[in-house]
């Protein structure tokens, strides 16, 4: 079973708070850089960029990271994997890296990011902020900056909808597990 647990207007308003949660925490934009795990984590870095430029009046960092390589189960993801470009947009040498994705799961893609970002430097912390974080984590992964928790069955799919990539923005809970075709 399909359901719609947050609409336009819910992405929206919780976009709205986490940027504002991060302008609280950061008020100072060069202690940090929003960095957004490819594909959906990247766009919700970089909505979340214009929010804090239209909030402060100036743009944090921001970046893309691949982690289609450091993937444990890349056979099981897709058959011809393609790298995709990594561009992180400033030196994360001590800074603290605002870590972005859509769904919290087993932590996983989690630690394949940290892995992926190491490669670039040591930064001074790093902070995961995701759109929905559903439990069932594997790994003692959290996220600093929530949309929303979910509660789901570990047979249950979260899928965050957006624009950029899917056509609209909404966040579904598939019961069950029904995958969505893309």
């Amino acid at each position: 079973m399909k359901k719609i647990i947050a609409s336009e207007n819910d992405v929206k308003a919780m976009l709205d708070r986490l940027a504002c949660e991060i302008v609280e925490r950061y008020p100072n934009l060069n202690d940090y850089c929003l960095v957004g795990i490819k594909t959906r984590g990247a766009y919700l870095a970089k909505r979340l960029q214009e929010r804090i430029e239209k909030i402060t009046g100036t743009a944090p960092a921001l970046g893309e990271l691949d982690i289609t390589f450091y993937r444990d189960d890349l056979t099981l993801v897709a058959q011809d994997p393609q790298m995709k470009s990594t561009s992180l947009g400033t030196e994360i040498e001590g800074k603290t890296v605002i870590l972005a994705d859509d769904v919290l799961y087993s932590g996983r893609t989690v630690l394949c990011a940290l892995e992926a970002l190491a490669q670039f430097g040591r930064a001074g912390k790093v902070e995961l902020l995701v759109m929905v974080d559903r439990g069932h984590h594997k790994l003692p992964i959290y996220s600093e900056f929530t949309g929303r928790h979910v509660h789901t069955e570990a047979d249950d799919i979260i899928h965050v909808h957006l624009k950029e990539k899917d056509g609209d923005d909404c966040i579904v809970h598939n019961i069950g597990g029904q995958h969505e075709v893309k």
